[in-house]
């Protein structure tokens, strides 16, 4: 089973792909989708849809998972944020995928066991239960990989989770 994460965003949305086998996870793809500060909302949001798109017609995923907005001080960047879930939302829908969303609480609990983990720390574990080939500048493509995790543990992880190409062989 393919499964696409997405972390949501108007600047920098990051997308991973990984594929369940059983209680193995393997990483497939993963990168960021970036749009420049000078264009005109709408025209970012029709970026990241398009770039989506293309992306979840790719690997044609059984199940596209997107981070929750949290709630910040600015509601302004809460609802700007909103605008990119719902891109990435219908993207995911006109594919024909499940949808799910997860709360950032929720992902970082899944991949480090702690929900209230660093950016930095939900990386670390995502390259070391991943081994993902390419190296990311921006946190956002492990952040999306991480949200494709929770899915997985969530969805099928019950029990002991393998995953190939990681020095570290179980989850807990």
């Amino acid at each position: 089973m393919i499964i696409f994460g997405i972390d949501p965003g108007t600047a920098i949305t990051g997308f991973g792909v990984i594929r369940a086998e059983k209680s193995a996870v393997v990483w497939i793809d993963s990168g960021v989708i970036t749009t420049r500060p000078s264009l005109l909302l709408a025209d970012r949001l029709e970026l990241i849809y398009d770039s989506l798109t293309d992306k979840i017609r790719k690997h044609a995923p059984v199940r596209v998972c997107i981070e929750e907005a949290f709630y910040g001080k600015n509601v302004h960047t809460t609802l700007v944020l909103g605008h990119s879930r719902g891109v990435a939302m219908l993207a995911a829908k006109k594919a024909g995928a499940v949808v799910a969303g997860y709360s950032p609480r929720q992902i970082k609990k899944a991949v480090t066991g702690n929900g209230n983990a660093a950016k930095e720390q939900v990386a670390y574990m995502v390259k070391m239960l991943l081994s993902p080939p390419e190296k990311h500048a921006q946190t956002d493509a492990y952040d999306a990989l991480a949200v494709a995790l929770c899915d997985f543990h969530c969805v099928c992880g019950a029990g002991r989770t393998v995953f190939r190409g990681s020095s570290r062989n179980t989850l807990k």
